[in-house]
């Protein structure tokens, strides 16, 4: 077991600790959003936070898919450590979370919204969870590195871009909707009820993951001669670097016809999705502020990957490119933080000890397993000596039969993958990654210690059999469970009907009807004089 304290940090509270409410949208690259420098997306309770809080302009995700990436962010670790390979991977119970280390500093910590649990256990450490979940928790989605050739239909086509449009309802609506609606009503009972421990409510949406079906009014606010065009334009799959083919063997296989009008309506539609899941935070906001518990509540703000969005011909994730790597990383604190850019290279893994940070007060934690991240609260405060710069990256999962890995570290970024040649970029010099410098003898010593360092750091091909032996036995169980009688893992919301509304049995008719009101006002005193 190891301890951890912050070396340098800011006050954050000096009377009650802080309540932290999490804000996570999922598949939002920060390359469309205002803050980070969009000119046509609209999302103002965002661009809020921002301009008051700290921003983190080089932040990543540790895995560019949706379950993987969650995993890592909960557990604070690689991927690699924990078996979190795709996006059917079991998120084993045994792996604390940073919802455990919470509830063990004394915060009540609720969950709205999607996480991609796996597996049986489907709370990993929230007290509270009042939605299920977007996608299925089973072994479903299991991807097959032994069948390359293999043809898997979760979502890997060219449809949510040949549909992309305006639409009146979707599931993803459905869900964001939900979410925004349960996370308001926790506050409000939390408000109003006797648990005086701080909160940790974390308030996840789907949008703006594919498909880019954008909300009718959102859609028809935006031109479609205002939508930007992908800055580098399609690579035919001959011309493509191994990863961009094998995507173009994944999800697209000239399927579909793919015409500049595709392109602009997906991400009108991407667009379009932002600005709504923008306006439902806002309504959480809201009713932070109307219950009385904005002033002692941190926002967090991330995504779990980006979207490529048509960079390249490549669309959703699955690799180490900026767009599908990167994330949007804000902390606002007004009260503790002041409003700062952070250049410095972060990632999802430092969330974790962040929130420990919080909770503790900088007193530190005893982490029962090796932690990956560290605190951000240093950096957030300005304080940036010490800090390694370096991230590291992951993938396991469909569209590749090898792991890949990046190292991300000041101004450079370094891919490996069995079987291809290496990659690295000066993302600094060159921000959409176009020239390849792993070859040029000018830099041959850097590409070296990369190699080098990525050689250390992992064994490739023990990992390669780890997710193979994972995904064998999983498919077998897959479907063995499907056979008779079938046992959903998926989380099922509980409503306790007998507490709510009005009931003829606890406390007094009205007396239950005045403790629901925000502001909650007592009875008045009986005098018995009438008012002339």
């Amino acid at each position: 077991m190891a301890t951890r304290t912050a070396a340098s940090r800011p006050e954050i509270s000096k009377k009650r600790r802080p309540n932290i409410l999490y804000v996570m949208f999922d598949q939002l690259a920060p390359h469309f959003l205002p803050s980070y420098g969009h000119k046509v997306v609209k999302a103002p309770n965002l661009s809020r936070l921002a301009a008051e809080g700290v921003q983190f302009d080089s932040a990543y995700t540790n895995s560019p898919l949706c379950a993987p990436g969650r995993f890592s962010m909960m557990a604070g670790q690689l991927c690699s450590r924990i078996g979190a390979w795709d996006n059917a991977s079991e998120f084993p119970s045994s792996v604390p979370t940073l919802a455990h280390y919470l509830r063990l500093a004394g915060y009540r910590t609720c969950l709205s919204g999607k996480m991609h649990f796996v597996g049986p256990d489907q709370l990993h450490g929230f007290e509270d969870r009042v939605t299920t979940d977007m996608y299925p928790g089973d072994f479903g989605w299991t991807p097959t590195w032994e069948e390359p050739k293999k043809v898997h239909w979760w979502f890997h086509n060219m449809l949510s871009v040949t549909e992309a449009g305006p639409y009146d309802r979707s599931l993803e609506m459905e869900h964001d909707d939900e979410v925004a609606y349960t996370s308001q009503r926790w506050l409000h009972e939390h408000a109003r009820g006797s648990d005086e421990r701080p909160f940790m409510l974390c308030a996840s949406f789907m949008q703006p993951h594919d498909p880019y079906l954008g909300p009718r009014a959102d859609y028809e606010s935006y031109r479609e001669d205002e939508i930007d065009l992908p800055a580098v334009p399609y690579v035919p799959p001959a011309k493509r670097e191994p990863v961009g083919k094998r995507m173009y063997d994944l999800y697209d296989r000239d399927e579909y016809r793919i015409t500049e009008r595709h392109v602009r309506a997906a991400r009108r539609g991407y667009y379009a999705m932002i600005t709504y899941s923008d306006r439902l935070l806002g309504q959480v906001l809201k009713t932070l502020e109307e219950t009385g518990q904005a002033d002692n509540t941190i926002i967090i703000v991330s995504a779990d990957h980006g979207d490529m969005m048509g960079e390249r011909g490549l669309w959703y994730k699955m690799n180490f490119f900026e767009h599908a790597t990167r994330v949007p990383m804000i902390i606002h604190a007004p009260r503790a933080l002041k409003a700062r850019r952070v250049i410095e290279n972060v990632s999802l893994m430092d969330l974790l000890p962040t929130f420990c940070d919080i909770a503790t007060e900088g007193k530190g934690v005893t982490y029962t397993a090796p932690i990956d991240g560290n605190s951000l609260l240093g950096l957030a405060a300005g304080l940036s000596k010490g800090w390694s710069n370096t991230v590291f990256g992951e993938y396991m999962a469909e569209g590749t039969c090898q792991p890949a890995f990046m190292i991300r570290r000041d101004g450079w970024k370094y891919i490996s993958c069995a079987g291809d040649p290496p990659q690295l970029y000066d993302v600094a010099a060159d921000p959409h990654e176009l020239r390849n410098l792993a070859n040029d003898p000018k830099h041959a010593k850097l590409a070296k210690a990369f190699a080098a360092e990525a050689a250390a750091k992992w064994d490739g091909e023990s990992i390669r059999a780890q997710v193979v032996g994972s995904q064998c036995n999983r498919i077998l169980i897959q479907e063995a469970l499907l056979k008779g009688k079938i046992t959903p893992w998926d989380f099922q919301p509980f409503q306790d009907a007998s507490k709510q509304y009005n009931r003829n049995y606890g406390a007094e008719l009205y007396d239950t009807d005045r403790r629901a009101r925000i502001p909650f006002r007592p009875e008045p005193k009986k005098n018995g004089k009438r008012v002339k």
